[in-house]
């Protein structure tokens, strides 16, 4: 494996024979590091941290450490990290706490951008991207090929659904629908289906136009969410994508953005 000179790296750590560990990386004991992943240089791991193979870690990256959670007494918990995903420079990923199932988890494939911050018992699926200064509170739970825009925050324990996307500077303190386009200059609003980013993941043309008048009926109808849901299932096509909607809607604690 290739370790550089100058980096630290405990014996008790599991280091993949073809992963890389560049200079000035810190490397704890419960480390466990796959095949091919690169630390490229002063990255810091520490803690039950998992990570998997394909991954690259840029520069000053912090991985694994304890939670800024004032309930966190330092019980054992872990961080896992898949397969394929790029860390970006000054990126912050905490590990879990025991009132949030002992585990942070990213999936695979992910893109997370400069000064990101993922907090304690954070879940993100695969496809996402954070991008530069994303933030992810405490227990958030981000759903496959999410966007969350430059300098979004999203409040603990909000969920944002599959293939949704957060513009820039948005305040998230709610549920974020999936395949939605959600974006809060001054107060969040739901302006429709994200319809660039589904005609680029294959969605049929009829999928799309489905959603669209489902989000009409939610946003724009002047409706409360009792009537809406009703006049979507009375109306509408009910396909796939519709039904993951009312679903996402039905299991909401927060309430959602509309």
């Amino acid at each position: 494996m290739a370790i550089h000179p100058a980096a630290i790296v405990d014996a008790r750590a599991r280091i993949a024979d073809s992963a890389e560990i560049g200079p000035y990386c810190i490397v704890s004991a419960g480390v466990d590091i796959g095949a091919r992943t690169r630390l490229m240089a002063y990255v810091f791991v520490e803690g039950v941290t998992k990570i998997g193979d394909d991954n690259i870690f840029y520069p000053y990256t912090t991985v694994g450490v304890a939670s800024q959670d004032l309930k966190y007494q330092g019980e054992p918990s872990e961080t896992h990290i898949g397969h394929r995903n790029k860390i970006r420079e000054f990126v912050t990923i905490h590990r879990g706490t025991e009132g949030g199932g002992l585990i942070t988890e990213i999936g695979d494939d992910n893109l997370v951008m400069a000064y990101s911050h993922i907090a304690h018992d954070v879940r993100i699926g695969n496809h996402a991207v954070l991008s530069n200064g994303a933030t992810c509170g405490g227990h958030v739970v981000v759903g496959d090929w999410a966007v969350i825009g430059a300098f979004s925050g999203v409040h603990q324990y909000c969920r944002v659904g599959r293939h949704a996307m957060i513009g820039g500077y948005s305040v998230i303190t709610q549920d974020v629908l999936p395949f939605s386009m959600t974006v809060s200059p001054r107060e969040v609003k739901v302006f429709g289906p994200n319809k660039t980013g589904l005609e680029r993941r294959g969605f049929s043309p009829e999928a799309i136009d489905q959603l669209h008048k489902a989000f009409r009926l939610i946003s724009k109808a002047g409706l409360n969410t009792t009537q809406a849901v009703e006049r979507i299932s009375n109306e509408m096509e009910i396909g796939p994508e519709i039904e993951e909607l009312l679903a996402f809607i039905a299991s909401s604690e927060r309430g959602f953005v509309k």
